[in-house]
């Protein structure tokens, strides 16, 4: 596991790590190689617009980098400044929400999916297995 932070230095990168870690333990993953790099709007804009052909930033992006049966490896892109606006808009710390935003990057990593709709708001399977494990790291601190 590899965490790149760039300029977010007060980063909480242990934390980060171990919901990564934790999300790869409970859906049973013992062997995986995951890098998660923490981007500002302008990178993860860029980012966007190359892989996807959106010209605005995100919250985060999830490549992986693997063939059925392979051991599981993928890149995660938390955007940082996104993650800042949306933990405000939903009353969260921006610490909890850059664990959620790790998580749900791994989980995308490792294949789960999910419905889009209108306001960004989902009830999935995903969803509901991402909040559980937000709820668990964020407790064990």
């Amino acid at each position: 596991m590899s965490i790149a932070r760039g300029r977010f230095a007060n980063a909480p990168l242990g934390l980060l790590e171990r919901a990564v870690r934790r999300t790869l333990r409970d859906e049973r993953v013992e062997a995986a190689e995951i890098s998660l790099s923490l981007l500002g709007d302008e990178d993860i804009r860029e980012l966007n617009r190359r892989h996807l052909g959106h010209d605005c930033p995100t919250d985060s992006l999830s490549f992986a980098l693997r063939q059925a049966g392979e051991p599981v490896v993928g890149d995660v892109y938390v955007g940082v400044e996104q993650a800042r606006r949306q933990a405000s808009e939903e009353g969260v710390t921006e610490i909890e929400e850059l664990v959620r935003l790790a998580i749900h990057g791994t989980l995308h990593v490792l294949g789960w999916d999910h419905p889009q709709d209108t306001d960004g708001r989902i009830d999935s399977p995903m969803w509901r297995r991402q909040e559980a494990l937000v709820s668990e790291v964020m407790r064990a601190g």
